[in-house]
């Protein structure tokens, strides 16, 4: 039987992961805590989620406390989420980003969120499958998340059969992909050298450098309180630059127009407000 949402361990779990990530987990999903703590709490010997609960009241289980975090964490990702929002990159943002770009040469690309990866690496395939048109271009695609765990399954490239299978035709595969006897398909240098990652809180300052081109934050902010999700649509509009484009997931939209506004061709495009180029 599953543990009730009120119960003080449960509540207690909730609590800690709100103040570490600012996402909150709401009674339709509070089921997450009994489901991935239970085998954190196996693997660690520890009898109940009361005592994981007590031992991180405590002072001095900083590890402890992280790997409860990403276990929490959702991951769901895969290659090539969503196909129209990677219609509307290559056949219209992308496009008027090489034209607006044309002197510089230069594209700065942020997948915020980015779990696992893979979102990052679907972009890297646009520019890899396209080097006509991007010949002579610096472009630099960044990669975050909140969870360490995700990050470094990110940066080692590699894959499951399963994961892979999912939005990757088998042409992409072959093309940008190594076998690996007994693990699955791990991306190939060429394609792993277009991405960097990185751990990064929402809420947190933006990445350094110069603004950004382009930011994927998708499916991330049905996560966030409203106030919460304002502080981070606040990040972003700070870390974008005025002429940029933001891609959100389809449930999503900005909450104050002043930050975003939407694109009146691209659903899930949106473009920087007054607020946003006031800001930048």
């Amino acid at each position: 039987m599953l543990i009730p949402p009120s119960a003080p361990e449960v509540r207690f779990m909730a609590g800690l992961f709100e103040e570490a990530t600012g996402q909150r987990l709401g009674e339709d999903r509070v089921w997450r805590i009994e489901m991935t703590l239970t085998p954190l709490c196996r693997s660690r010997n520890i009898d109940s989620l009361t005592s994981l609960a007590s031992l991180l009241d405590q002072s001095g289980e900083d590890v402890l406390r992280g790997e409860v975090i990403d276990a929490l964490l959702n991951n769901e990702t895969s290659f090539f989420r969503d196909p129209s929002a990677f219609h509307h990159l290559t056949a219209m943002v992308l496009p008027q980003l090489r034209e607006r770009r044309g002197q510089a040469r230069k594209l700065r690309i942020w997948s915020a969120a980015c779990s696992t990866g893979q979102e990052a690496y679907s972009l890297a395939m646009l520019f890899a499958e396209d080097r006509a048109s991007w010949q002579g271009w610096t472009i630099d695609i960044l990669g975050t998340d909140i969870s360490r765990t995700a990050i470094n399954r990110a940066r080692s490239g590699l894959y499951s059969q399963f994961e892979v299978q999912r939005g990757l035709p088998i042409r992409r595969l072959v093309d940008w992909f190594d076998p690996v006897l007994d693990q699955g398909w791990r991306v190939r240098p060429d394609l792993a050298s277009l991405v960097t990652f990185g751990r990064q809180n929402l809420l947190g300052p933006p990445p350094a450098g110069a603004q950004f081109d382009l930011i994927l934050c998708r499916n991330a902010l049905l996560y966030f309180s409203a106030d919460r999700r304002n502080e981070v649509l606040d990040r972003l509009a700070a870390a974008i630059a005025p002429d940029g484009a933001l891609v959100l997931g389809a449930g999503e939209t900005p909450s104050n127009g002043d930050r975003f506004r939407a694109d009146p061709d691209l659903l899930t495009v949106y473009r920087p407000g007054a607020a946003a180029s006031r800001s930048n």
